[in-house]
């Protein structure tokens, strides 16, 4: 089992800046890949980005990329997400999720075994 808790989340204007972090914790040897999804009010979770736990290549979302930069500390177990520029459209409940298979879909929630809570993000105009 993996444990994921997200932190970082708040309240921030348009323009501004966050860092969000998810500390992973149990079996964490044999996480693969780390992501981040987020969820706005009656929308469908949506995909944001995504690392492989080994290696340099990252995914992200057309909607953030350039604005977003997700990275990890494999020493602290925690994968984070900074977002730039953030904008009201932005705003969404951001999870963060993790597997353990090498063929996990990257961009599909439902491939990811282990999510956390959950932490909120609102970006006002």
């Amino acid at each position: 089992q993996v444990q994921l808790v997200e932190s970082g989340g708040g309240l921030v204007q348009a323009g501004g800046s966050l860092r969000l972090s998810c500390a992973a914790s149990g079996r964490t040897f044999s996480i693969y890949v780390m992501g981040w999804f987020r969820q706005a009010p009656g929308k469908e979770r949506e995909f944001v980005s995504a690392l492989r736990w080994s290696g340099s290549s990252t995914y992200y979302a057309d909607s953030v990329k350039g604005r977003f930069t997700i990275s990890r500390d494999n020493a602290k177990n925690t994968v984070y997400l900074q977002m730039n520029s953030l904008k009201p459209e932005d705003t969404a409940v951001y999870y963060c999720a993790a597997d353990h298979s090498p063929y996990t879909s990257l961009t599909t929630a439902g491939s990811y075994d282990y999510w956390g809570q959950g932490t909120q993000v609102t970006v006002s105009s």
